[in-house]
């Protein structure tokens, strides 16, 4: 997909320090572990397929081990094993980066530059990728530059079959996890009790721990989106409502449930629940091969419209005029139904092409009514196949009848 005569760079993340000496544990940039494998800090990986020497159509360079890092953090790659994982014969030591690439560079004509161009990225950081950036429009700024990312986008998006199972295994895990808490359900049990569990399970499943930072939400705390908290008692009576996955692999897994906590649903808990899987269910048939994301996402809106006028909670009258930038149903369902799901929970994808075999995204319609404390969001992981879909998380009890059945044994 890269123009004749290109170069592109790719970096790991940097480690991010907290205070003192402290930092947080090292996370690796998605891009390059995509692309080679290299699960270490301080890698640059160097792809030039037009480069007259074959050995410098893939290059990656790496940090040096000696005895004193071998004791103090382990160890680090050496060539064999960068090659091992990788399946890149040309490895270089970082000591020889600024040498080797003015070699390659000097013989091309461009070079395609890395960033974070995802739609809800926010980042006042300046990554090791800006720093390099600079860098290299610094010492080769006669050069012409490109982005990467639109290429990564659309090769990221879908998913290999090899990908595929490890996220089968991430859901796996995942599923494990939702049926070791729903035993610890009860009265009384604290929100950061359920977190444990779930941390629990994962660990001993060879999990690395969440996918993203959990939220577990009992009674009106459902009501925000993004809490993360943990810190609350569940109350008799109240529904909790579980946004949690595990990672496997280095890949993501993204399931919402609701359970209530004493095991039974209200009447009230079970009309809005069974609105919601509705429409969930109903989401699930449209994500299929060709459909287009934004015309998914205005049918999902349809079916939700349809539920919240049977719950009354809006009118008809509402509809009719609603603002077409912002419908009746977005007062209680304000979030979008699907995001891409791979190495990162919102991942790589493009938006301006039809949906595909091998695509993943999760289906996540939700209503939200503080002045009832009850919110209610459903979510499972889908792949897209030839003739429809897989759904990774189905084994997590989902209907009214396999959570209270579940429960109460």
């Amino acid at each position: 997909m890269m123009k004749p005569n290109s170069m592109a760079i790719f970096t790991s993340n940097d480690i991010y320090p907290t205070s003192a000496d402290g930092h947080l544990p090292f996370k690796q940039h998605s891009d390059i572990l995509y692309l080679s494998g290299a699960d270490q800090e301080e890698s640059i990986l160097v792809l030039f397929p037009d480069a007259h020497k074959d050995s410098l159509r893939e290059v990656l360079f790496l940090k040096e081990t000696n005895d004193l890092i071998a004791v103090w953090e382990g160890a680090k790659y050496t060539k064999s094993q960068a090659f091992d994982i990788s399946g890149i014969k040309t490895v270089f030591w970082l000591s020889e980066f600024e040498r080797v690439f003015n070699e390659m560079a000097v013989k091309a004509d461009r070079i395609y530059l890395n960033g974070n161009e995802h739609l809800r990225a926010h980042i006042d950081t300046e990554l090791r990728q800006d720093r390099m950036n600079n860098w290299i429009k610094e010492h080769y700024h006669t050069h012409e530059f490109e982005r990467s990312q639109p290429l990564l986008h659309r090769v990221r998006g879908t998913k290999s079959e090899l990908e595929l199972e490890v996220m089968r295994k991430a859901a796996e895990i995942t599923t494990k996890g939702y049926k070791r808490i729903l035993k610890y359900m009860k009265p009384g049990v604290w929100e950061h009790e359920l977190e444990a569990e779930f941390m629990h399970e994962f660990l001993i499943n060879r999990s690395r721990g969440f996918a993203y930072t959990p939220i577990i939400a009992s009674g009106n705390n459902a009501n925000v989106l993004h809490y993360i908290e943990n810190n609350d008692k569940c109350h008799d009576g109240d529904l909790v409502l579980f946004d949690v996955g595990a990672e496997y692999g280095n890949y993501t897994c993204d399931v919402t449930r609701c359970f209530p906590v004493n095991g039974k649903f209200t009447a009230r808990q079970a009309e809005v629940y069974s609105a919601v899987l509705s429409v969930h269910e109903g989401a699930i048939e449209l994500l299929r091969p060709g459909i287009m994301l934004d015309d998914y996402h205005k049918k999902v809106g349809e079916l939700m419209t349809v539920e919240l006028l049977k719950l009354g909670l809006i009118s008809d009258e509402d509809v009719t005029n609603e603002d077409p930038a912002w419908p009746a149903y977005k007062k209680y369902f304000m979030h979008g139904t699907s995001h891409y799901l791979g190495l990162d929970v919102h991942d790589y994808g493009l938006w301006t092409i039809p949906v595909e075999e091998g695509m993943v995204f999760t289906v996540e319609p939700g209503i939200y009514i503080p002045e009832e404390g009850l919110g209610i969001r459903i979510e499972d992981d889908i792949v897209i196949t030839k003739d429809g879909h897989e759904n990774l998380t189905r084994e997590i009890p989902k209907t009214l009848e396999e959570i209270e059945a579940f429960m109460s044994r």
